[in-house]
């Protein structure tokens, strides 16, 4: 069974950065895409970015340019580089990782952004 954990998320001030991280456990399992979704309060949970085991990414266009998606794929990990935050940017982020047909959840970190 594959459980995903995230951590780094915290309260920063506007323009402040942040690097969230998530470790898949469990050995064996290859990740064709790993992503990161957010969810703001009453919003619906929306794709941050998304990156496959070959490298090759994707972002919204709200984060494009300040945020920057990468994995270590011998650890299982992906990573979420968060630079200029904005208050818009405040959410929980969750990690989610794919290997077909199966597809996995992390329990989700919180940032806050404030002004």
């Amino acid at each position: 069974q594959v459980q995903l954990m995230e951590s780094g998320g915290a309260l920063v001030r506007v323009g402040g950065s942040l690097r969230l991280s998530c470790a898949a456990s469990g050995s064996g399992f290859r990740f064709d895409y790993m992503a990161w979704y957010r969810q703001a309060p009453g919003m619906q949970r929306e794709l941050v970015a998304v990156i496959t085991r070959g490298g090759r990414t994707n972002y919204a266009d709200s984060v494009k340019g300040r945020f920057t998606i990468s994995r270590d794929n011998a650890k299982n990990t992906v990573y979420l580089q968060m630079n200029s935050l904005k208050p818009e940017d405040t959410a929980d982020y969750y990690c989610n990782a794919n290997a077909p047909p199966y597809n996995y959840w992390g329990q989700g970190t919180q940032v806050t952004v404030s002004s």
